[in-house]
């Protein structure tokens, strides 16, 4: 095959002036036989002998060849080295024009090559942006009527649509009216090709409001004639509508003033209402989706207490239930924006103790971390934001300190410190009922070793001080804290290169000197 393979490639170069020749169509055979045998070292050899640069001119002319052309070109981009290789080569204009032809054969291997060509190719996905491909692909689309068609140029647009520059092309090239358009004609279809159809164009939509830019251009100040289609799609009987306008608002809810915007505007109570219809047997992507929209609408200071009043949190705490790791996720990231300096927020939910429980129980969810690091941080955040004697003595009866001590060893630093300053306010506001569970989580232990490692941020250094005076209440503790000879570690943190660290260690001397 070797040896078929570099005889072809010869005669290749030497006829492929001529595409019509029947040498020319028995090399391309044998091209694709080798593609076939061993691509990754049949695309070798072809790159070796220069072949590439070549095609263009085979594609060309149209004739019993360009589906064989078309095909050893998709063939080839199976391969990431080949990617940029064929961009290079200037394969992509003639393929794209390719895209106009009424053979299907043709078609469907001209769709598999640009296909391939951007697949997972940051660095083509780049080349392509500085071709005129998104317009060529949004003119052909409008054009089409048959459904494998459509389908066809969906699978080319959705793999360039992942790169930034080429989204905004898209979108200035009228793709967003077209989705629109597509969404329009099948959303009251049961028919299999029209409920894919709709599955793409809506995913598609959302996917162009994930760039900066095209996000930004769709929403106009809120006014966009796009944004408020995408929100007439949230409260439709169609799962992958509300999904879709969901993830939209999600989407649309990356920056301050849209997020301010669209609380003012009544959003919230349009993805509540999408929530209450998912409560019982509820779609779960549909649930997780508006969460993720709440969650972001939640971030801006000025939105927390307006969504509150909505009674945002009444809504979420329905989903407390919920066995789906995701919707724990979402849910739990959603209460802990609304309770950000909402200190009456944060006593209403530190109190409630089926809430508290959960979150202990979530504490414990080892195969999913990040709905045990959620859970870590809304229970300290409980704390923090209300400083409440009520709130603390719900996390101690529910047992949440010892899982509060053990968030102070996390690797990511922000999650120690919260739970430092939790357990700080646990100390000052019940060490009579904290004592027994500090002792059994092995507080001082661990504070001991947060002074001694080099490792550890000076604000943690600077926390796990405070933390140590603020325990010295309790005998049991202060016996631990004389046993382990904290003195010496605290003197030797006088001269920190820390101000506010030396400053504290020099206090915490002077406690722990005169309570020896």
């Amino acid at each position: 095959i070797a040896d078929n393979l570099s005889e072809a490639l010869k005669t290749l170069k030497l006829s492929s002036a001529d595409s019509t020749s029947d040498s020319v169509e028995s090399c391309l055979d044998c091209l694709l036989k080798a593609l076939a045998h061993n691509n990754v070292e049949a695309s070798e050899k072809i790159q070796e002998m220069g072949v590439l640069p070549m095609m263009p001119s085979l594609l060309a002319t149209q004739n019993s060849c360009t589906p064989k052309v078309a095909n050893i070109i998709a063939e080839l981009a199976k391969n990431e080295f080949m990617r940029s290789p064929c961009v290079e080569a200037g394969l992509i204009p003639p393929l794209v024009q390719l895209l106009n032809c009424k053979d299907q054969e043709v078609l469907l291997q001209t769709g598999r090559a640009l296909g391939n060509i951007c697949y997972d190719s940051q660095s083509s996905k780049e080349q392509f942006a500085s071709t005129n491909i998104a317009e060529e692909l949004v003119r052909l689309f409008r054009k089409q009527v048959e459904h494998e068609k459509k389908e066809m140029i969906f699978e080319v647009l959705a793999p360039l649509a992942e790169n930034d520059a080429i989204k905004l092309q898209l979108v200035e090239a009228g793709l967003v009216e077209c989705l629109l358009d597509v969404v329009g004609q099948t959303v009251d279809s049961d028919r299999e090709e029209d409920v894919a159809q709709l599955k793409t164009a809506s995913d598609l939509m959302v996917l162009l409001l994930l760039g900066d830019e095209s996000m930004q251009k769709l929403f106009e100040g809120g006014k966009g004639s796009v944004f408020q289609r995408v929100l007439s799609w949230v409260p439709s009987n169609n799962h992958q509508l509300q999904l879709a306008g969901a993830l939209a608002i999600a989407n649309f809810a990356r920056n301050d003033g849209n997020c301010i915007h669209m609380v003012d505007t009544g959003i919230v109570q349009m993805l509540l209402e999408l929530l209450d219809r998912h409560v019982e047997e509820g779609n779960v992507t549909v649930q997780h989706a508006a969460l993720s929209a709440l969650r972001n609408l939640a971030i801006p200071v000025v939105n927390k207490s307006k969504m509150l009043s909505a009674g945002v949190a009444d809504v979420v705490l329905k989903f407390l239930q919920s066995e789906m790791p995701p919707v724990q996720f979402k849910l739990l990231g959603t209460l802990r924006m609304l309770i950000d300096t909402q200190a009456d927020a944060a006593d209403q939910l530190g109190t409630n103790c089926k809430l508290v429980e959960r979150l202990v129980e979530w504490c414990e969810a080892k195969d999913h971390a990040g709905v045990m690091g959620e859970s870590n941080r809304l229970l300290s955040a409980l704390i923090r934001h209300s400083k409440s004697k009520e709130v603390v003595g719900t996390v101690i009866q529910c047992g949440g300190v010892k899982h509060l001590v053990t968030m102070a060893t996390s690797e990511h630093m922000i999650m120690q410190n919260e739970a430092l300053v939790a357990l700080g306010l646990i100390a000052a506001l019940d060490l009579d009922s904290a004592e027994k569970d500090f002792v059994g989580a092995t507080l001082v232990q661990v504070l001991h070793k947060l002074l001694t490692e080099e490792k550890s941020a000076p604000e943690i250094k600077y926390n796990s001080m405070i933390l140590i005076c603020s325990v010295m209440g309790s005998e049991p503790l202060h016996k631990e804290v004389q046993s382990l000879a904290f003195i010496d570690v605290v003197s030797k943190l006088r001269s920190h290169e820390n101000k506010t660290v030396a400053h504290q260690a020099s206090l915490t001397e002077q406690r722990l000197t005169a309570q020896s």
